[in-house]
């Protein structure tokens, strides 16, 4: 166990005239936890937590978020400056390796990921599969699972090569993969990387160039792009890493440990987040109807809620909508959209809840969903493609907590416990004894 999460302290459980003491360990930052892993053995109980909202599953030095001050750290850097002053594949090398890349390190990772964007051409035959109107996280599910049987190569977890191989291979071909997720959906051939491009722009290309003419990259979106990279890359212990995780725990290859990553963070309450909020900017429709949905959101009685407002985690304003909120201006500034209607729905909205006491008092902020939505819709994607956007992103942080839990001598396979409410024991009965 890391030398400070040394235990300083016990904490006492006691059920009626019996008590046990269980170590206290402290992180760097954040809240103390209590090691109950010697509970069952001890007590002949266990803890009931659903949702793990109190339980600390692992032992982390990736990514630290404090929900009540609204800050995200990555490896300890504020989301703020790498964001504003880095770019994603920085980033990604941050997250792997614990430290910001010295210039010859950077120029190194940037080979390895660039000589990594193709996949095996058979991949092309494996989309044709595939019905022609099938959602494009469906096809990611299935495509990013289907790795493992191109690249036997890197599906040994136990080689410390293998498993950078993998790493290296998912970050690279992510892009690719949602790129031609996106094409497919929409009937045009895919499109090739380019090694000359960076990430961003080599993705944007590959989503909306066509043989037919060429295409020219625009720094704006491109910027906009790479930000959101970064702003996604990970998010702690949430339900689609707590997946991959639990998926890797069991001993399986990393991209069948991805895969399940991606199936999870498919769900509306996760990923689908920013379509949801887009969607309810389409329901309100008009800038006129405004009042009503607000008067809506705050009964009770009611079951509208506004989309993309407040965050389970942060209490406070989410760091990264601050940032998510520059980047969407700048886009539309970009583009020049003005008479975009859910446009105009979205910014009074954002008005009305940066100023409404009621919206303040409940710390009901735009997050980073909201504005996301917007800005992605404004580059030219089509809601179904927001969440393979999110799954991009975020593969990076996948990987970095799969390889930190794989390297994590103290690991176990997961086996969550439960509260048992059913039958008690009871015979079988012959069909014709039934009733």
């Amino acid at each position: 166990m890391d030398a400070k999460m040394a235990n300083t302290k016990t904490s006492k459980i006691s059920v009626g005239d019996q008590s046990w003491s269980f170590p206290i360990h402290e992180g760097t930052i954040g809240p103390s936890v209590i090691d109950i892993a010697k509970l069952y053995s001890q007590t002949g109980m266990f803890t009931y937590d659903p949702g793990y909202t109190s339980t600390g599953s692992c032992e982390s030095k990736i990514t630290y978020i404090d929900g009540d001050e609204g800050v995200l750290l990555y490896r300890g850097y504020p989301i703020e400056q790498l964001a504003e002053h880095g770019d994603f594949l920085e980033t990604c090398y941050l997250l792997l390796y614990g430290e910001l890349p010295t210039a010859a390190q950077r120029a190194d990772f940037v080979k390895r990921v660039t000589n990594h964007t193709m996949v095996h051409e058979q991949m092309s035959r494996f989309f044709q599969g595939f019905r022609r109107d099938a959602h494009p996280m469906a096809v990611m599910v299935g495509s990013v699972g289907a790795l493992s049987a191109f690249y036997h190569d890197s599906t040994d977890i136990s080689d410390p090569q293998q498993r950078l191989i993998a790493s290296i291979r998912m970050i690279a071909k992510m892009p690719t993969l949602a790129a031609m997720a996106y094409k497919y959906s929409i009937g045009q051939p895919f499109i090739y990387p380019k090694n000359e491009l960076n990430y961003a722009t080599n993705f944007l290309r590959m989503c909306f160039a066509v043989p037919c003419e060429e295409y020219k990259p625009n720094q704006v979106l491109a910027r906009a792009m790479d930000r959101i990279f970064i702003l996604h890359a990970d998010h702690e212990q949430n339900a689609s890493t707590s997946t991959v995780r639990l998926a890797g725990s069991s001993g399986a290859n990393p991209f069948a440990c991805v895969a399940a990553g991606i199936a999870c963070l498919w769900g509306p309450a996760h990923g689908g987040a920013n379509e949801a909020a887009l969607k309810m900017l389409a329901e309100i429709g008009h800038v006129d109807r405004i009042p009503e949905y607000i008067k809506r959101s705050k009964d009770k009685n009611d079951p509208f809620r506004l989309m993309g407002f407040g965050h389970r985690v942060y209490h406070n304003y989410d760091p990264r909508a601050k940032i998510m909120q520059k980047t969407c201006h700048e886009v539309l500034n970009e583009l020049g959209i003005k008479d975009d209607p859910l446009l105009d729905v979205a910014l009074e909205l954002e008005r009305i809840a940066l100023k409404d006491e009621y919206f303040i008092e409940k710390k009901l902020y735009p997050n980073i969903d909201f504005y996301s939505g917007i800005t992605l819709k404004a580059m030219g994607f089509p809601t179904t493609m927001f969440t393979v956007l999110f799954a991009l992103a975020r593969t990076v942080g996948w990987i970095a907590q799969w390889k930190e839990m794989i390297e994590d001598p103290s690991q176990k396979i997961g086996r969550p416990r439960q509260l048992y409410t059913g039958a008690t024991k009871r015979d079988y009965t012959p069909i014709s004894r039934r009733k």
